[in-house]
């Protein structure tokens, strides 16, 4: 039996496996594998009806053992962002931060986004892939590890919000939206900026976010308020039905 334990992490997900009612697994290939260590992987393959592959660094190798060898597809390319943080003189005043939120109708209402893995794959999209997000956030209402930065117009209306938390002294932004009723701009980076403000306060020195490869306003965006692409990871989808 190979052992691909550093190769390779290999994890069934319950969350999507109970959420779209198909078995779910995800693959991450961290470095490029053998013939005889992707043998191995693909007999792991054949348990479940979902597998999500993680070609880490968009590896070439890999990329043509999944191509040639599965009917996997391509179904997104996973762009991470990090910035190093060294303090701003002050948070900006439109935005508060929160933590173990309640429920908020305003929030999940401007949740909608238009790039998503979860709709793009038909197979999910029919299994509810577009209420994924939605998920998400009230999965993170009330939860202690969960933090939302929120923004408010003149009338006390949330016309953005940044949901993040905190992984190994790391600031992990999750989602961000804002207002599709907003015109004026601003709104995202004084989300951000109060994230990277309050994260530096508690001494975390770095920040992560990632975004998919079409989604060109969200990559400008992150160059904008100082962040370095840092990696580009391709994310195959494979179904066994």
């Amino acid at each position: 039996m190979i052992n691909l334990e550093e190769a390779v992490t290999f994890n069934k997900l319950a969350w999507d496996t109970e959420f779209f009612g198909v078995t779910s697994a995800k693959a991450t290939l961290h470095k490029p594998l053998t013939f005889n260590e992707w043998a191995e992987l693909k007999t792991r393959f054949k348990d479940y009806q979902f597998i999500s592959i993680v070609n880490k660094n968009s590896d070439p190798i890999n990329a043509q053992f999944i191509g040639k060898d599965t009917p996997a597809f391509l179904a997104d390319i996973n762009i991470q962002f990090e910035k190093e943080l060294v303090g701003l003189d002050e948070k900006p005043k439109s935005v508060t931060i929160h933590q173990a939120l309640e429920k908020n109708d305003q929030i999940t209402e401007i949740a909608d986004f238009k790039f998503s893995k979860f709709t793009e794959d038909l197979e999910l999209a029919k299994r509810g892939g577009d209420r994924v997000y939605q998920q998400w956030l009230i999965n993170s209402f009330g939860n202690p590890d969960k933090f939302y930065a929120l923004s408010k117009d003149e009338i006390g209306v949330i016309n953005g919000f940044l949901l993040f938390s905190y992984v190994d002294n790391v600031c992990v932004i999750e989602l961000i939206a804002v207002s599709k009723k907003e015109t004026k701009g601003g709104i995202g980076t004084s989300l951000f900026k109060a994230v990277e403000y309050g994260a530096h306060q508690q001494g975390v020195k770095e920040i992560k976010v990632g975004t998919q490869v079409r989604n060109m306003g969200a990559i400008n965006f992150y160059h904008n308020v100082g962040c370095k692409q840092v990696e580009c990871h391709q994310i195959y989808h494979l179904w066994n039905l």
